[in-house]
């Protein structure tokens, strides 16, 4: 199966479903930059519940931007502040140490485009998975694909689909209940190599 995905902050795991039942993933690079979606943001499970990450971009409504020329505002401190965030909401769940040195260095390297770091963010999970996929990029933009799962509508933070995912263990559990589809981070953390059986396990249709 060939599907068709944005590439986002962190993807959310039922992006990952259908990365892991897919044979070709294409990644849609040619669409224009739209606000209020999982291009620059990803929710984790913090202390106090559902916590949104935001990575703050240059881009004016007025004016249409294409995805791939969005600049990352790299003058606020906003790598620091995430990082801080995912040690204090994930520094207790099982695998944190066993997959956090992997990921240090997409908070400590300076990316200019919020594409090139999604998909850079996209690179690093698939080898802490040690998911193995064939991935291409659109050169194109086009409204109706043929012959291709669509999936670029899994990228709307506001309007997305309720889809019930089978939960799992999480950190805060007890306090807050389980919170669904949030970052594949939080199921990497919490659930580490059963990751992939997990996903694989899952239907989001």
């Amino acid at each position: 199966m060939t599907i068709l995905i944005h590439p986002t902050y962190f993807p959310t795991i039922a992006t990952f479903v259908a990365i892991t039942k897919a044979d070709h993933v294409i990644l849609e690079t040619q669409d224009n930059y739209q606000k209020q979606t999982y291009r620059n943001r990803s929710y984790i499970y913090a202390a106090n519940g559902k916590l949104q990450l935001s990575v703050p971009v240059v881009f004016s409504q007025k004016n249409r931007q294409k995805y791939s020329e969005v600049q990352i505002a790299n003058d606020y401190k906003w790598q620091d502040n995430h990082w801080k965030s995912l040690e204090s909401a994930y520094r207790t769940s099982p695998f944190y140490e066993y997959y956090i040195d992997e990921l240090q260095p997409l908070f400590t390297e300076t990316f200019n485009s919020i594409l090139e770091f999604n998909m850079k963010c996209l690179e690093v999970i698939c080898e802490c998975l040690q998911l193995e996929i064939n991935i291409t990029k659109t050169e194109v933009f086009e409204r109706e694909p043929e012959n291709i799962k669509d999936y670029r509508g899994l990228v709307n933070a506001k309007k997305e689909n309720i889809i019930a995912l089978e939960p799992y263990n999480q950190v805060f559990y007890t306090k807050h209940g389980y919170i669904n589809n949030l970052s594949i981070l939080d199921l990497l953390f919490n659930e580490g190599p059963n990751t992939i059986s997990y996903l694989e396990s899952q239907n989001i249709l």
